[in-house]
């Protein structure tokens, strides 16, 4: 099983949340690919060699998508995923409020359209990931495995 992880970070907070995934992939015995974001053509996943997408976006201002994700998050619109698993999950602020980590919800509905399979609910982490978070992100990645398992290839 081979899983990619995408993230965005600014202050660091998200790559600690992506290295909390791809360390409990690698737990799992999942092969793991950790990239930045804005290197990756959402058209180019290969879905031979890929059964698991994360994207770990933060959230900034009121509720922005990080610029570094804009064309991917564009492109996953009219890109076929169909068959693969994913999920997302991120850092945000929750000084925010209502506009609190929801780069996750825009993404989830962005990858809707592709036809992938949503495997884990998205885990939001208030800045970095603490011990309750960490735990989240473990089980969200376990979750993911599991979908990605009862998945006929």
């Amino acid at each position: 099983m081979q899983a990619r992880v995408f993230f965005a970070t600014i202050t660091g907070n998200n790559e600690d949340v992506a290295d909390v995934i791809v360390a409990a992939f690698k737990a799992a015995n999942v092969d793991v690919i950790k990239e930045d974001i804005q290197l990756i053509d959402p058209q180019d996943i290969n879905k031979d060699e890929t059964d698991i997408v994360v994207v770990v976006p933060y959230t900034f201002d009121n509720g922005s998508l990080p610029d570094e994700a804009l064309d991917f998050y564009e492109d996953l619109a009219d890109t076929d995923l169909s068959g693969m698993v994913y999920g997302v999950s991120g850092s945000g602020d929750d000084f925010y409020g209502d506009d609190f980590a929801v780069a996750i919800d825009k993404f989830e509905q962005q990858f809707e359209k592709t036809g992938a399979i949503k495997g884990a609910s998205g885990v939001k982490v208030n800045l970095s990931p603490d011990q309750a978070a960490t735990k989240a992100l473990q089980d969200f990645t376990q979750s993911l495995i599991e979908t990605a398992k009862s998945q006929d290839k």
